[in-house]
């Protein structure tokens, strides 16, 4: 076997040997989200993978919302699933489809299998059907009604329609086998009452298809080759078979699972989301710390960063978990080489030269990214009062403490040495002014090769900074305790989120856009907020910090 074929995944090898066989011509594969919520980290493993296979193979990618169920859709939804799955890359061109686009020839489907006698029209309730059903370890009964003649089966399926009937009335179920050691085999429910108005179709049907009938006939219509689907779906594929067998469509397509994409430590499950919504936890779907798509684009993610974690993660058939690092890892590799390093002060203190000249300014022409010379540089001003971080100076300094104190010298990044001299502090003792003396002779670039400091700290010229709100993101769940409490309760990290008000910025920041990223010197990767920014007045999220222990297997 070439070193080519060992390093594909078990889906590429199947459409290999689909392709080789004549099996099918083309490729053609399909993301198939219900339009109930927000598409959150582990959709974007679906996305990118049915995506992937079609440009691999040269083939189509169709994007279609499965909007078999009313009760729970709505176009709030399908618009944010559009957007999430367009800024992933995923290109649908013109094959943007939904279920109910097909809901004339599902009908017409189910009137075909009632014709041939391999589908029915029940009274049970649901509770009935559910007994009827059995268990994993006993077979189901065939239902009473079970053997109803096709003429009255036809009857009463139109009369559904028509809304003769009312909601969980009647049912029509599939005739398979009751005796099957596949429950999902055991005479299937695919259409149901169901009086409510659908957000495509309005109110023209008053009966829906169940989800294991409906997605196995929009494939087939659409020319999907290869339905790729996770794990969950292994049991229900005999049903999907059964399906496109039984409509006898000519080129039926091919159920495939794998495995979902699990991360440790973080909220994926809707009720909990909406249940953070709404009790005011999360500001919204789009939370910074939740890792909905819309969320990590808020946060600052890119979509290359989600395609190298989800390459990383790999394709399997058995479910695993990811450490939430390696997602970290992922987007910290592609901002360090493609965004400025600028300088910002999120706890602001007075720095004052005071041998510097008053009403003086200079400009230092400051790299954008040492590791990337493409981005080139910027002017950065400075002058007599400045503004340092609160602690990069301490009064009475601690062992190994290489920063500002009294008596210390250290540079002023990409400036100056300076040497601290005093400091003034408020009634309570903080300290609001360090006083210091700088060095002509160790500008930036023409400083003697003898003098040499320990310490470097940046700093933002106090005439030209403003300010700016900055948040610092944690996770929003306690590592320590897990996700859940023994009650079902979520373990929220109290401390998720830290909003620093008063932050002073470099003036080259105040007209970033939204979405742009930087690196804030020493301080993390940040990106402007989404929702909260305005023009001229950017909001800054933290996307992630600088470094990590997080190391990649065999690196």
């Amino acid at each position: 076997m070439s070193e080519e074929n060992v390093s594909r995944n078990f889906i590429e090898m199947m459409i290999d040997k689909d392709l080789e066989e004549g099996k099918y011509e083309e490729v053609h594969t399909r993301f198939p989200p219900e339009p109930n919520g927000y598409l959150h980290i582990g959709h974007a493993k679906a996305i990118l993978l049915n995506y992937g296979l079609a440009k691999e193979y040269g083939g189509k990618f169709n994007l279609r919302f499965d909007d078999t169920n009313p009760t729970k859709e709505k176009t709030e939804f399908v618009e944010s699933i559009k957007e999430d799955v367009a800024w992933l890359g995923a290109d649908w061109e013109d094959r943007l489809f939904f279920a109910s686009d097909y809901f004339d020839q599902m009908y017409e489907a189910a009137v075909k299998l009632i014709k041939k006698g391999k589908a029915f029209v029940c009274d049970l309730t649901a509770d009935e059907i559910k007994e009827y059903r059995g268990t994993f370890d006993t077979p189901g009964k065939e239902s009473p009604y079970r053997n109803r003649s096709i003429e009255e089966n036809l009857k009463l399926f139109e009369e559904m329609k028509d809304g003769k009937y009312a909601d969980g009335e009647k049912v029509l179920r599939a005739k398979i086998d009751m005796a099957s050691p596949n429950i999902n085999m055991r005479d299937p429910v695919i259409y149901r009452v169901a009086h409510m108005s659908h957000h495509n179709t309005g109110d023209k049907w008053c009966i829906y298809p169940m989800y294991d009938f409906a997605h196995p006939i929009e494939d087939a219509i659409e020319g999907v080759t290869h339905s790729c689907c996770t794990l969950e779906f292994e049991d229900h594929r005999p049903l999907y078979d059964w399906v496109v067998n039984e409509l006898e469509y000519p080129h039926p397509p091919r159920q495939i699972e794998f495995a979902k994409m699990y991360l440790t430590n973080v909220v994926t499950g809707k009720r909990y989301i909406k249940k953070l919504v709404e009790d005011g936890i999360v500001d919204g779907w789009d939370d910074p710390r939740l890792v909905s798509i819309a969320a990590l684009r808020r946060r600052g993610f890119t979509p290359k960063s989600l395609r190298t974690f989800v390459e990383l993660c790999g394709v399997s058939k058995s479910n695993s978990s990811v450490d939430y690092a390696m997602l970290e890892y992922c987007i910290r590799e592609d901002l360090k080489l493609s965004r400025p390093r600028v300088m910002a002060v999120l706890d602001p203190i007075k720095l004052i030269i005071d041998n510097y000249p008053e009403g003086e300014t200079e400009y230092f022409e400051v790299p954008n990214n040492l590791e990337n010379e493409s981005l080139g540089s910027r002017s950065v001003p400075f002058s007599r009062e400045l503004y340092i971080e609160r602690d990069d100076f301490m009064a009475e300094p601690v062992k190994k403490y290489f920063r500002l104190f009294p008596g210390n010298e250290v540079r002023l990044m990409n400036a100056y040495f300076v040497t601290c001299t005093s400091y003034e502090t408020d009634a309570e003792g903080n300290v609001t002014c360090v006083h210091c003396t700088y060095d002509p002779a160790t500008r930036q670039g023409s400083c003697p090769p003898d003098r040499k400091v320990k310490g470097t700290i940046h700093w933002v010229n106090a005439a030209t900074a403003f300010g700016a709100t900055v948040r610092l993101y944690e996770n929003l769940i306690d590592e320590e305790k897990g996700v859940y409490n023994e009650d079902g309760s979520l373990n929220l990290n109290p401390d998720s989120i830290k909003v620093m008000e008063h932050c002073m910025l470099e003036p080259s920041l105040k007209e970033a856009k939204i979405y742009e990223s930087f690196q804030f010197v020493r301080n993390g990767f940040f990106c402007v907020d989404s929702r909260d920014s305005k023009p001229g007045e950017p909001v800054f999220n933290r996307v992630v910090s600088l470094k990590s222990s997080f190391k990649l297997p065999n690196s």
